[in-house]
């Protein structure tokens, strides 16, 4: 980048004689940052905001990212609800080296809005506190009406939307043309990560070598969640069943004492490694636009929810389905490692056919 705008002599900059960074420019400073988070879809999530952040900051205002003042922040709020011009910012998913490829493909929701300005002032919050910059230009900035938590417990699927996903995908390899092994494979991952509430990068770093069975005969598998926190997670009667089975489809014992502690739990279908959370995020995506496609006649208001999907559901409707086949809210609470029983408690919600029903119930209009 043109020295003017990589942030050597951004005007915000703080004294090179205090700084904890050996970072020289502002991409070398968000690299330290950056480096902090070792989950891959951590980093990707705020690597998309910097990024964007940086480049529009030098191309639409001509300044480095740690030259950047309050006004700029509060243009920026603006210009995420509608990024202009439209034909230089926004474009369809494309390759990194394509021509086509645009940073947004298209403004964003009241809500991820409010995520990225949070990260963004995070990551300033950071730069102070590294003594890389003097000031936040993101701070005290907020988005009008956007919900203060950071869950949507819509984005689950009933009992017995599915039933009816199950359904699907337990036809794959015979009526919608994917390799038997693949159908196995997604099979595994769908009801593993609904029967654990595992989150996409616990799975795909998940170890047999991480599984044990406690002197009560329970077993649990040992995983570092967000944050670095150590935790674990109950495997199920159905997460152990399936467990068995995708290790005999791979070829691999089912018997712990044979096995190799370093093995994936979730396999690739080419070699013993495992697959990185990318590909886990692709092979749901195409599952769930699969099972929309068939669905699309028949229950068009669930094949839309299903083109909505992403394979961070399978964990909201794990705790949905939890909660309401009675299992206690703090056991819940630990399963998913939250931290408090408030995030937990935002799945405690009713379907609204029986809320209508139940209210109706207890509400009847007095006889004439």
């Amino acid at each position: 980048m043109p020295h003017e705008v990589d942030g050597t002599v951004g005007l915000h900059r703080a004294p090179r004689s205090s700084c904890a960074l050996r970072a020289n420019n502002d991409y070398e400073a968000v690299q330290a940052w950056l480096s902090l988070h070792e989950a891959p879809a951590t980093q990707r999530a705020y690597r998309k905001e910097a990024e964007r952040l940086i480049l529009w900051a030098i191309v639409e205002r001509g300044v480095a990212l740690s030259s950047l003042a309050t006004e700029d922040a509060v243009t920026y709020r603006a210009f995420l609800r509608q990024p202009t011009p439209r034909q230089r910012w926004v474009g369809p998913a494309s390759p990194r080296h394509s021509t086509e490829w645009r940073p947004f493909a298209g403004g964003l929701s009241t809500r991820s809005r409010a995520y990225a300005l949070s990260v963004l002032s995070s990551m300033f919050r950071w730069l102070i506190e590294q003594r890389y910059v003097l000031a936040n230009p993101f701070a005290g900035i907020k988005v009008r009406g956007a919900r203060q938590t950071t869950l949507d417990t819509t984005r689950s699927f009933s009992e017995g939307e599915w039933k009816l996903v199950r359904t699907v995908a337990e036809g794959l390899e015979w009526s919608y043309g994917w390799q038997p092994s693949a159908a196995q494979r997604l099979r595994f991952l769908i009801d593993f990560s609904y029967s654990t509430g595992l989150r996409a990068g616990e799975l795909v770093h998940a170890k047999l070598g991480s599984i044990e069975v406690d002197a009560h005969g329970d077993t649990w598998l040992h995983v570092v969640g967000k944050g670095s926190k150590a935790g674990k997670v109950v495997l199920p009667g159905l997460a152990r069943g399936v467990l068995d089975r995708h290790l005999a489809q791979r070829g691999l014992p089912v018997t712990p004492a044979k096995w190799n502690p370093a093995t994936p739990v979730l396999g690739s279908l080419d070699d013993e490694a495992g697959i990185t959370s990318k590909r886990l995020w692709a092979i749901v995506r195409r599952f769930f636009a699969t099972t929309a496609d068939v669905l699309a006649d028949t229950n068009p208001a669930l094949a839309e929810k299903l083109r909505r999907a992403t394979p961070h559901w399978m964990r909201h409707t794990h705790a949905t389905h939890a909660l309401q086949r009675g299992a206690e809210l703090t056991t819940v609470r630990d399963n998913l490692r939250h931290a408090s029983l408030s995030t937990t408690s935002m799945y405690l919600h009713s379907d609204d056919l029986r809320r209508a029903r139940q209210i109706g119930g207890a509400f009847e209009a007095p006889a004439a």
